[in-house]
C-alpha cells in the first residue's frame, strides 16, 4: 500500500498525546454518562490504540506507524449497524484509528482500500 506521510515523528507523537488526553478525560467523565461502562470501554480502547501508535512513533518512521495503524484497522471486524451499547471496544479502536488517519491526512482512497479488507463480525463462529 502506497502511503505518503507529511508529518514528522515528533508531530505524530504530539498529536497522539493530545488524543490520549481527550480519551483520558472521557474515561474520567464516564460515570456521568447514561452508559458509564460503554463510554469507559470506548475511551479506554481509544487510549490503548493511541499508546500503541505512540510507542511505534518513538522508535520507528512515520510510515511504519501508518502501516501498523492500517494493519490494525484491517483486522477490526465491522460492527456498523450494531446496537449503541454493543462492541464498545471495537468501536473505540475503530474511532481512534480513524482519528489518527484524519490527523495525518491519510488519503481517503487508502483508508477505503483498508476498510474494504476488514472482516465481517463473527457471530456464533460464522462469518
Amino acid at each position: 500500500m502506497d502511503v505518503r506521510v507529511v508529518l514528522s515523528s515528533d508531530e505524530i507523537i504530539r498529536g497522539l498525546k493530545h488524543y490520549r488526553r481527550i480519551a483520558k478525560q472521557d474515561v474520567l467523565r464516564a460515570p456521568e454518562t447514561d452508559n458509564p461502562d460503554v463510554f469507559r470501554l470506548h475511551a479506554e480502547a481509544r487510549r490503548a490504540i493511541y499508546a500503541q501508535l505512540t510507542e511505534i512513533a518513538e522508535t520507528q518512521s512515520p510510515n511504519a506507524v501508518v502501516l501498523e495503524a492500517l494493519e490494525c484497522y484491517k483486522g477490526l471486524p465491522f460492527v456498523s449497524g450494531t446496537g449503541e451499547t454493543e462492541h464498545s471496544e471495537i468501536k473505540g479502536q475503530e474511532n481512534a484509528l480513524e482519528n489518527f488517519f484524519l490527523m495525518i491526512g491519510l488519503e481517503p482512497k487508502v483508508r477505503r482500500e483498508a476498510r474494504s479488507q476488514r472482516p465481517k463480525l463473527s457471530q456464533n463462529g460464522t462469518h
